[in-house]
């Protein structure tokens, strides 16, 4: 039963949707269903790492310099001791989560919840590859969409508790199963738990890239404490419009004003997003910009702004697979999938701004 949900071919949709009832067949946490593998793969898997991983010669990700320096430790401490009065997202509870208190993305005080980790097909190409993305993905959120595809676990927080050492032992698993990078989901309220992580991992043998895959929703404070230690950022931008982003995520009036601050200094620090030979990406900025009905989240506006901020080879991801989950009904404007003529509206406006380096993969999520 395993091997019919946990092929090669798991997606993040199969991932979710399926893991609760693997759990309750063979009585395992679902933390770790995620990276259960058929014996007689692990060694193809381990080939294919070797040959194919992306992890090519002369790479070192960009935390390895501040490793060996013990600046990494250092900064993991400094982002620990934020959480005395939580200050490390853009709602600054100002809790203290040292002392065991929830602040809005109501993560358990020091404890790191984890839901799973996997080889996951359904990332951006780039960092896909042939061994997967290695995501692992973190319970709770300081966004909390009302649309979100993932509601159990941002909003409910469905995950098993994990220590930082188990954090850094599923990073160097991914690696040891061929994965091409660590891709970390929903970090910002974990950045802390994921330096400490990094630092044991990379320790103990962890040459991979680490992928920061967020909402868009940072502060600068903490984003230059990631400064040399994250090697792909992966941001959403998920609307123009402060009405709209208080609506639908939680009161978060200022999350355009933010993230676009958010994003340039990721620019800033990572660059442009460009494929090696083996065409895979290792460093860089990669946007993420999901698609609404009724073009709720200001599209057109959106990529209007990354052709005037940023270069026009700037990796940008624009996605179809919206779909109302959670509480989207309560919402009529944006109670359906977007049509044909939404997505190309926003592809062919990101054209005509002379954005070069689009992912427009959404042409074949629409015709499913």
């Amino acid at each position: 039963m395993i091997d019919k949900y946990f092929s090669k071919k798991c997606t993040r949709k199969e991932f979710l949707n399926t893991t609760a009832t693997i759990c309750a067949y063979v009585g395992v946490s679902s933390s770790f269903i995620g990276c259960v593998r058929k014996a007689s793969s692990n060694n193809q898997k381990k080939i294919e790492f070797s040959a194919l991983s992306g992890r090519s010669r002369s790479f070192e990700p960009a935390y390895m310099q501040h490793h060996e320096s013990g600046e990494l430790k250092k900064r993991a401490e400094q982002l620990w001791a934020v959480m005395e009065k939580c200050q490390l997202c853009p709602r600054t509870c100002g809790v203290n989560r040292l002392k065991g208190a929830k602040g809005y993305c109501r993560a358990p005080g020091t404890e790191l919840v984890v839901s799973g980790y996997h080889a996951h097909y359904g990332e951006e190409r780039p960092l896909v590859g042939r061994g997967g993305s290695g995501t692992i993905f973190l319970s709770h959120c300081n966004l909390r969409c009302v649309f979100c595809q993932n509601w159990a676990i941002s909003h409910h927080g469905r995950g098993s508790k994990t220590t930082v050492d188990t954090f850094a032992r599923m990073m160097l698993q991914l690696q040891k199963d061929g994965c091409h990078n660590i891709n970390i989901v929903t970090p910002t309220h974990y950045s802390a738990h994921l330096l400490k992580a990094l630092d044991i991992a990379a320790a103990k043998g962890l040459r991979l890239p680490i992928v920061y895959n967020t909402c868009g929703w940072e502060s600068l404070r903490i984003l230059k404490m990631l400064d040399g230690i994250v090697d792909i950022y992966l941001p959403d931008f998920k609307y123009w419009d402060s009405n709209v982003s208080a609506t639908y995520s939680s009161g978060a009036k200022n999350y355009p004003e933010i993230t676009r601050m958010a994003i340039l200094e990721m620019q800033r620090q990572v660059g442009v997003a460009s494929p090696d030979d083996d065409g895979l990406i290792k460093r860089g900025l990669m946007i993420r910009h999901l698609v609404m009905p009724n073009n709720a989240g200001g599209s057109e506006q959106i990529m209007d702004w990354v052709a005037e901020k940023l270069p026009k080879n700037t990796y940008v991801n624009i996605m179809a697979q919206y779909t109302p989950n959670h509480k989207a009904y309560d919402y009529p404007e944006i109670s359906r999938r977007i049509t044909d003529d939404e997505y190309k509206r926003v592809v062919e406006r990101a054209k005509a701004r002379g954005l070069t380096n689009l992912d427009i993969q959404g042409y074949r999520w629409l015709k499913r």
